[in-house]
């Protein structure tokens, strides 16, 4: 399968944080069987994925387990929710192919399967 997570989720909620963290482990799942993922963030999922890269943060571990499945976080998102420099230092990739957010046309193009949290 090919599958691309699509996060949107913050952590400024409990909800949020589930939504969060339940993309993470779709993707460790997908993973552990051998499918194609990728992780993009998008909207306040940029928030969340400077939240989770923090060592300090009690899903890091699971930011780990998934950090070569993330595609890259929206660049226009990471400015608008005051995350880039975090983002930056963390070393995730910005994507901007489609008016400065990330293409999901792209993905599709690509055969992947969205699936949203």
């Amino acid at each position: 399968m090919k599958v691309a997570v699509l996060v949107l989720a913050g952590t400024e909620t409990h909800e949020g944080l589930g939504r969060l963290v339940n993309a993470l482990m779709l993707a460790q799942e997908l993973k552990g069987a051998g499918d194609e993922v990728r992780l993009v963030f998008d909207g306040a999922g940029t928030e969340g994925l400077a939240a989770l890269a923090d060592p300090s943060h009690k899903a890091h571990a699971l930011f780990l387990a998934t950090r070569d499945r993330i595609q890259g976080a929206c660049a226009y998102c990471a400015r608008a929710f005051g995350v880039k420099e975090k983002l930056e230092s963390a070393g995730i990739p910005f994507l901007a192919d489609y008016k400065d957010h990330p293409s999901l046309r792209g993905l599709l193009a690509e055969g992947y399967t969205l699936v949203t949290f």
